[in-house]
């Protein structure tokens, strides 16, 4: 038998008479199906909502006697009805509204479906929206199709109704459940959803029986009343502004004011009474009344009406909003489940949360919390909005722990990841501001912080941190500059390649700046030529690169990156590497006449990546690395003669950047657009680097000058 809050005394017959109906409230089932012997022990009384569908008749033999007038069922105390229309948009209860019903209602666009993008987004359909309603989160609720077999993952995340099930004392509380969509109906059928649900009652698809059955669990003193309504939903098909859907409308507004008009029976019986009143809608519709599931501004625009004020409502009586990113802003439709347990005092501690969205009670509100992977793929970068009482403390709790306390008014946090291994990690974040509190579930594919070779300071024969001007060789062995000083080519960018706490500044070296001569770019001047120095066996050339948005120069006879020699052809004499069409990297050497080139290297445009050759002279091989954020490492080589090898010195007039070794490549390849290359950190060593050196610099993103020399 249900439990009850009445004494050990003698129950009158007023009281005996609602155990009897509060027993066949949860065994009924409204509107066909079922077998249930007990269905017409509560009689069908009132009027439906326009579902065109009749109340179930009442059962022959013995009926429910109504409560004694001037008398409330239940106990006194806070009190919530949350109703749940299929079909009704913001836009038709704002009608509704203007031809004067529900008036007593504030009502607020807000959205639905989680973010797409995100590990949150969800399907904007009704099973989905039926789970976020009882859970307070997005898809996490493991919920993903409007289907019979699709049920609630009540290990991760339990329904309020569950939460009502921790209070026993003074009095337990009690919840009812009325459904009229079928989906909704198998997820309340859900044996780990309905063992926390005193009253459950399937309408199956009748719409008068949930005005019925809902306002008797009103009259029943149930604490928690959850109603869906389906007419709407099911008038909408013959387009939103067809006579059905507007009559549907229409009757589906006057069936909840039967609901508003009992509680305000029950209210002023007793004043001690305190009911929450929250109306909302599954999900929006496009311009043909259709339900597509998804992500589309019309499908996610929902809304929110209550009878109370509540603080963190904003938008309440405005336009629908015309974009998603204002959309965002509003309130979410996982903000009703906290916002019922505030109201029924059974909230839980901030930090202790696993909503994804804020009881809309609180002073401060935290919105549109989201986390991503940072560039590193070792940290999580959260960012979150503030709306109300800004001037609070943040904190930022993962998986339950405090982790960091910050500011008033901050938006922003980076959590470093420290995990053993490579893999795929999951978290669960909570930010609490004031009396606000909100979560979500991130993921990161980590990657364990590489370190940087501490051998990458063996050898060096030149280094160049790019990060000021005018550039400076760490080592003091070359000399840095643009090819005409008339014609000043370099600036520096903010945006560089590396990693937080080393992110600095990188060199653009802009071919389209140039002199009257056509001389552009910048030129490198070794003292002693690792090319031509014959005590060097092998030697490196190391650079981080990145192109424009479209590679533009990789057309025609392409750009030259670097190069020390005359690169109209590849066969003169000395080392180039050039950009070509489709973002492509070529490695040459040549001798005047033969030549040996490594090609087939991919760049992402507009990225960050690094670039290295290693010529080994010994044993006359030039192996050439593309390490490239999206497309990975490259890696390939060329068999050198000892011809070739004694040319690698080219021009002997140094090598140019976004230029070859005259600085008037452009000027004579007019068909080669000229263009901005930017560069880091570049390095000569007078050794052959090992692959695992390259990878360090490219995985740690970490300049070389941060290691002791």
């Amino acid at each position: 038998m249900p439990r009850t809050h009445l004494s050990s005394r003698p129950a009158p017959a007023w009281k005996a008479g609602l155990l009897v109906l509060a027993t066949a409230l949860s065994l009924a089932a409204c509107g066909g199906g079922g077998g249930n012997s007990n269905l017409g022990l509560i009689a069908a009384a009132g009027s439906g909502s326009g579902s065109g569908t009749t109340t179930p008749p009442p059962a022959t033999g013995s009926s429910t006697p109504p409560a004694t007038p001037g008398t409330n069922a239940g106990r006194s105390g806070p009190k919530v009805l949350l109703v749940q229309i299929d079909g009704m948009t913001y836009a038709a209860l704002r009608q509704a509204q203007a031809a004067g019903a529900l008036t007593s209602l504030r009502a607020a666009p807000a959205w639905t479906g989680g973010i797409a993008g995100t590990p949150s987004a969800q399907p904007t359909s009704t099973g989905p929206a039926f789970a976020t309603l009882l859970t307070g989160t997005w898809a996490r609720h493991g919920v993903a199709f409007d289907s019979a077999d699709q049920r609630i993952d009540t290990a991760r995340t339990p329904t309020l109704l569950a939460q009502l099930r921790q209070r026993t004392q003074p009095l337990a509380l009690q919840s009812g459940v009325v459904t009229s969509s079928t989906v909704a109906a198998s997820l309340s059928a859900d044996p780990a959803v309905a063992a926390a649900i005193d009253r459950r009652v399937d309408c199956n698809g009748d719409d008068g029986c949930v005005t019925t059955r809902t306002r008797q669990l009103i009259e029943a003193g149930i604490d928690l009343t959850v109603a869906e309504y389906g007419a709407p939903a099911r008038a909408a098909t013959d387009g939103l502004g067809s006579a059905g859907y507007r009559a549907s409308v229409t009757a589906t507004a006057a069936a909840v004011q039967q609901l508003l008009d009992a509680i305000a029976r029950r209210q002023a019986n007793d004043p001690k009474e305190d009911w929450l009143v929250l109306l909302t809608a599954d999900h929006g519709l496009d311009a043909f009344g259709s339900a597509t599931g998804s992500q589309s501004l019309d499908d996610k625009t929902s809304f929110i009406a209550s009878n109370k004020a509540l603080p963190s409502l904003p938008a309440v009586n405005d336009a629908p909003p015309a974009d998603i990113a204002t959309l965002l802003q509003t309130a979410a439709a996982t903000d009703l489940a906290p916002t019922v347990l505030q109201h029924l005092a059974m909230l839980p501690a901030l930090e202790q949360r696993g909503y994804d969205g804020i009881a809309l009670q609180a002073g401060t509100a935290v919105r549109q919390l989201r986390a991503v992977a940072g560039a590193d793929k070792a940290s999580l970068v959260l960012g979150w909005t503030l709306a109300g009482n800004t001037q609070v403390p943040v904190k930022v709790y993962r998986d339950g722990t405090l982790i960091a306390t910050l500011p008033a008014a901050s938006t922003r946090y980076t959590d470093n990841i420290q995990a053993a291994a490579d893999g795929l990690y999951a978290y669960r974040y909570t930010v609490v501001a004031g009396d606000s509190a909100t979560g979500v579930q991130a993921q990161i594919a980590y990657v364990k912080p590489a370190l940087l070779a501490t051998t990458l300071v063996q050898g060096l024969a030149a280094y160049y941190p790019l990060n000021a001007l005018p550039t400076i060789d760490a080592i003091g062995a070359s000399t840095m500059a643009p090819w005409a000083s008339d014609a000043a080519a370099g600036s520096l960018v903010s945006d560089d390649p590396f990693v937080a706490p080393y992110k600095g500044k990188a060199l653009r070296v802009d071919s389209t700046i140039k002199n009257t001569s056509g001389m552009s770019g910048y030129r490198l001047l070794q003292g002693t030529d690792v090319a031509t120095d014959n005590s060097v066996t092998a030697y490196t050339l190391g650079f981080w690169l990145r192109t424009d948005a479209s590679c533009s120069q990789g057309v025609s006879n392409g750009g030259t990156v670097i190069g020390n020699k005359n690169y109209t052809t590849g066969a003169n004499a000395g080392l180039a590497i050039g950009l070509f069409g489709g973002c492509e990297i070529r490695f040459n050497v040549g001798a005047g006449g033969s030549r040996a080139d490594s090609n087939g290297y991919k760049l992402s445009a507009g990225q960050w990546a690094y670039v290295a050759v290693v010529i080994d002279k010994a044993n006359l091989r030039m192996t050439g690395y593309v390490l490239d954020p999206a497309l990975g490492t490259q890696t390939g080589s060329a068999t050198l003669t000892s011809t070739l090898v004694a040319q690698l010195g080219g021009l002997k007039n140094g090598i140019g950047l976004n230029e070859d070794g005259t600085g008037l490549y452009y000027q004579r390849e007019t068909s080669s657009p000229r263009g901005a290359m930017d560069f880091d950190d570049f390095a000569i060593w007078r050794r052959a680097l090992t692959a695992d050196e390259i990878a360090s610099m490219f995985k740690a993103a970490q300049p070389l000058s941060t290691l002791p020399r």
